[in-house]
């Protein structure tokens, strides 16, 4: 086990699909391991293609039910954290490795995905405690060391999706947008049950496009290393 937490970090990048996760995920392993000569491992959710990732899949293609509503919170929750559960132990033996670890989404994308089911913000927050517990605790996932979340406004972030490939878009059988993506109402609420996760969990934000003007990939790289860097994370 190690003891210096200072030769590792888990930091986790969050947000919805079309809003340049995965482009900013690239770009910042590359500079932790050209610049600052870190050893990084990079492990993305869901794991389509993979076993544990199966249920996940079906769920964001339309196999369920239509309304992203109709299996309310905890099912669709429990299916994408076995997921991850499936990943930890690799996880934790990077992390024994003094490596640093980037994961593409992570609980808190269960907790903001999930949470606007729930209106009554008593039952809201019992179960975003809920699901803190139950991976963190429970199915023993490693907790993050930061989380970023990139506050895209969904209606880019919506527009962005449909400009994907069908190769990029494999998981949902070809279709533009999964059960999620195709609700531009449900990414509104989405993004509002967000911004109360972060106010009660505290996560990193990252504004792509201030004022509605969407920043260049490489000014938005630079943004996330100097917001990683001004919380001692890098």
């Amino acid at each position: 086990m190690l003891e210096n937490h200072e030769m590792w970090k888990l930091i986790a990048i969050e947000w919805i699909d079309g809003s340049g996760k995965w482009t900013q995920v690239k770009l910042l392993v590359k500079n932790l391991r050209d610049e600052l000569h870190k050893v990084v491992e990079v492990v993305d959710f869901p794991q389509y293609g993979k076993n544990s990732a199966i249920l996940v899949e079906a769920y964001l293609n339309w196999k369920f039910w239509n309304d992203p509503k109709a299996l309310g919170a905890k099912i669709p929750s429990a299916m994408f954290a076995l997921d991850r559960a499936a990943a930890a132990p690799d996880i934790k033996k990077w992390m024994e490795e003094w490596k640093y670890v980037i994961a593409n989404r992570y609980t808190t994308s269960n907790m903001w995905h999930q949470a606007w089911k729930i209106s009554d913000q008593k039952e809201r927050d019992e179960f975003l405690d809920w699901v803190d517990k139950f991976e963190y605790d429970e199915l023993h996932i490693p907790r993050p060391d930061a989380i970023v979340y990139i506050d895209m406004p969904p209606e880019i972030a919506q527009q962005n999706v449909d400009k994907k490939s069908a190769e990029q878009r494999a998981y949902a059988g070809g279709k533009k947008r999964d059960i999620h993506e195709a609700d531009l109402n449900h990414l509104k609420d989405s993004a509002a049950a967000y911004n109360y996760v972060a106010d009660k969990f505290g996560r990193l934000k990252l504004d792509p496009a201030p004022n509605w003007v969407l920043r260049s990939i490489e000014e938005n790289q630079q943004a996330l290393l100097d917001l990683l860097r001004s919380n001692w994370i890098i």
